[in-house]
């Protein structure tokens, strides 16, 4: 058994909230101050898969300086596009032999490698860009969002809607009252079937221990996890279904396709949680989950319910009532496998697409005149490429040294994910209400529940490096 940093460190009861006593340092920003002719270099942690684009794109606006991979060939693949980049299989080594040769990272692993990597660059000054879900565990949300404060770095989590001009549209006619109090938002995905395997299809560790191919650096993949054997069931994709590496469905398309609603909304921490799931087992995520979120009050808004639907129950997709469905498909059109709803006192936003940025107002006849397209006050986004966009704006808010530049800032990031991770602990106690104390981190209701907000670290793994 490996050597595992304490709970007690990682979480302590009613002091959760400001994580103050764990940081050391200055509060100020440790980055550069950018001339007109400066560049920013920029390190990839995780170049393969969504890291390879995340890295490509960035370029476009940033210097690549270094390359980290724990897979050789991947490694390689990317060397070759920038031959006078340093290389490395361990981000930890790549920090700490010439961190102060880079300004900021861009970070794409597995989502438990997530915060460890991050918080280490941004304890260093380093802007990040880290995918979506920013992090494994809830408690860990809490922590990227404190740090990029307490360092004054700018920030950007990888979810490409916040940049597009529907989703802002969006998001401006709902927060200015068009519909009306919205007390209910329902999100679907087609996830996780054909994208990887997870319960009914696995629900035990792999058995066989086949040799680790010469170009994976297992431990260093591993990371903050308890050590197991290589299997390829892990890398380099179905990590996703996997409880110690993943995040399931929830994690993978949540901060995509909530984000609209979590912002038009305005919502922050719920007061509770619930879920009814699939069987579930001490390995991979349920096949199937229904998870209600519920929120209190906001201002003049009323309380409200997100719910989410993931997987397929007895063969069927689990999806919004059929009820409100039928109210909104027109004759002949048939539901899209991900998208949302907001249902209003004055009428429903109905979005056939994964970000909210497409979207028709129903009754049509009520809101007749009204453009979906463009912003009409908020900051303008894009209507083309926004995984391009979210790292020009990036770019953008750390010339500026304003990390509010950045649509998804860790600001806004961590609490998304913060919120939406909740669902998977919540799966774990299909059945029950989980009453949720968002300023000390625990569920008052359930201890139990509790531990599942934070976890232990392999030595050397730790979140404070």
């Amino acid at each position: 058994m490996p050597h595992r940093i304490s709970r007690r460190r990682a979480i302590q009861a009613g002091a959760v909230g400001t994580l103050g006593y764990l940081f050391t340092g200055p509060a100020a920003s440790l980055g550069r101050v950018y001339g007109a002719a400066d560049r920013i270099r920029v390190a990839g942690i995780g170049v393969g898969g969504k890291g390879s684009s995340d890295i490509e794109q960035a370029a476009k606006v940033m210097d690549v300086v270094a390359l980290c991979d724990i897979d050789g060939d991947r490694l390689s693949k990317q060397a070759k596009i920038w031959p006078s980049a340093k290389t490395y299989f361990d981000y930890r080594q790549l920090l700490d032999a010439i961190g102060k040769e880079i300004d900021a990272v861009t970070v794409s692993t597995a989502d438990h490698s997530h915060a460890p990597a991050s918080i280490r660059a941004m304890q260093m000054g380093k802007h990040v860009y880290c995918q979506k879900p920013l992090t494994h565990t809830v408690h860990e949300a809490r922590v990227m969002r404190e740090t990029a404060t307490k360092y004054g770095v700018c920030t950007q989590m990888g979810n490409q809607g916040s940049a597009l001009n529907g989703l802002r549209r969006a998001v401006e006619l709902v927060r200015g009252g068009t519909l009306g109090a919205v007390k209910e938002a329902h999100v679907w995905t087609n996830r996780p079937a054909h994208y990887w395997k997870q319960s009914p299809d696995i629900t035990a560790r792999p058995k066989d221990t086949p040799s680790i191919p010469k170009h994976v650096h297992w431990d260093e993949w591993i990371g903050p996890a308890a050590v197991r054997p290589y299997n390829r069931a892990y890398h380099p994709h179905d990590w996703r279904g996997y409880w110690e590496f993943g995040t399931g469905a929830l994690g993978d398309m949540a901060c995509h396709t909530t984000n609209m609603a979590f912002r038009a909304m305005n919502l922050d921490a719920p007061s509770a949680v619930l879920a009814e799931a699939g069987e579930i087992n001490p390995e991979t995520y349920p096949a199937w989950a229904h998870i209600q979120y519920i929120f209190p009050a906001r201002g003049d808004q009323p309380g409200c319910t997100l719910h989410w639907y993931e997987g397929k129950r007895d063969g069927k997709k689990v999806l919004p009532p059929e009820e409100l469905l039928a109210k909104l498909l027109k004759p002949g059109e048939k539901l899209v496998d991900s998208g949302s709803i907001l249902v209003g006192e004055k009428g429903t936003l109905f979005s056939p697409n994964d970000y909210g940025a497409q979207f028709r107002l129903t009754p049509e006849k009520d809101f007749a005149g009204i453009q979906t397209t463009k912003p009409e006050k908020a900051p303008a986004g894009t209507d083309g490429n926004e995984d391009m966009y979210q790292k020009k704006e990036w770019a953008d808010a750390i010339r500026a040294g304003k990390p509010a530049i950045a649509a998804s800032n860790f600001d806004f990031a961590a609490r998304l994910t913060e919120t939406m991770l909740l669902g998977n602990i919540a799966v774990r106690f299909a059945g029950t209400r989980l009453d949720w104390d968002a300023a000390k981190l625990v569920f008052p209701n359930s201890p139990a529940a509790t531990k599942l907000v934070s976890k232990e670290y392999r030595k050397g793994f730790e979140l404070f490096g």
